[in-house]
């Protein structure tokens, strides 16, 4: 695997340099945001990369007029902030592309940044941030049985001392995995902790408390987590709260460095509007999606083109009966 970093005043100007110097097939292993807050920081790697996992094609009938109306439709109902709502649109309606799902594809496309979290090695830990209830330990699981899945070496701590039972859940799935989960009370223990994983593992995810973004004291205490070692922090966010609240949520935990949104519970939402506004609020990158209570096979990274045939489903043949929404782990082509 060759790494190369680059740095820039925004993600999607330092997507555009990794993109420029080592075409769409790169594979995106870190991010952060640069000292001061001032500008991101991506560490990509040259690998052949898995085919992505898609999201299946959602059914509505109905008839469409313009791709620009039909985009317009399917940003509203999935309740995204007005402002945001019309820039998309705008971008579709410039791209000149006629059918609805691929201009929906090349709005989003240009309008945020996708970068996949690593299944086979990252040179950093990856620690998962978010509020109470998110989904943090879940997806800590799914993230390490889709790497041991594939041969790799991986190692799990936890942080999360506060919420009840929570070390015993994860343990129970890192146990099914053979993985060892090492816990860590605060900062001190947690440098320890990484530092015995120094060369030893492929991949190391930590999993954190669940912390109020709103109360400083906690965001305070996930500072000095994220300080005592070099981890790149991951918000992980259910979909399908509100969008502003989703978005001030998003802005706090951008403050401690996350740089990427890791959606959970996709299988339960129906409107995606809370997942777009985080990212746009934030700036952060799209990565991957919890679309199932299932820890094998439980996540998918997602693309602009997965997310546009998510919103804008595509009408059946006249012989189909409808079907409910589903998602699926076999690949598609892009």
């Amino acid at each position: 695997m060759r790494l190369k970093s680059f740095t820039a005043p925004t993600m999607a100007e330092a997507m555009e340099m990794v993109r420029a110097e080592l075409g769409d097939d790169a594979i995106i292993v870190s991010t952060q945001r640069a000292a001061g807050a001032k500008g991101v920081r991506i560490t990509a790697a040259m690998e052949s990369a898995d085919a992505d996992l898609m999201v299946a094609e959602l059914i509505e009938e109905g008839t469409r007029s313009s791709s620009a109306e039909v985009i317009r439709e399917a940003l509203a109902r999935h309740g995204l902030p007005q402002r945001l709502a019309d820039r998309l649109v705008n971008a579709a309606r410039t791209s000149s592309i006629a059918d609805p799902v691929l201009a929906c594809a090349a709005a989003l496309e240009a309008g945020f940044v996708f970068a996949h979290l690593p299944e086979h090695a990252a040179p950093r830990p990856f620690m998962l941030v978010g509020p109470p209830g998110s989904g943090k330990s879940i997806a800590a699981a799914k993230l390490a049985a889709r790497s041991v899945l594939k041969q790799r070496h991986v190692a799990v701590i936890t942080c999360d001392n506060m919420r009840a039972g929570a070390t015993e859940q994860l343990a129970a799935f890192t146990r099914i995995l053979e993985v060892e989960l090492v816990k860590a009370r605060g900062p001190d223990a947690l440098r320890r902790a990484v530092e015995a994983t120094a060369g030893n593992y492929d991949l190391v995810l930590v999993d954190s408390p669940g912390l109020n973004p709103f109360k400083q004291s906690d965001m305070e205490f996930l500072q000095t987590l994220v300080e005592a070692v070099d981890v790149e922090p991951v918000l992980v966010l259910a979909a399908g709260c509100d969008p502003a609240e989703a978005g001030e949520v998003a802005e706090a935990f951008a403050g401690i460095g996350a740089a990427r949104l890791f959606a959970t519970r996709l299988d339960t939402t129906r409107r995606l509007g809370a997942v777009f506004a985080a990212a746009d609020t934030a700036q952060l990158a799209l990565c991957d999606v919890s679309a199932s209570p299932h820890v094998a096979g439980g996540i998918a990274p997602i693309s602009a083109l997965s997310l546009a045939r998510l919103m804008i489903p595509e009408a059946p043949p006249a012989s189909a009966q409808p079907s409910q929404p589903h998602w699926t782990d076999e690949a598609a082509a892009s």
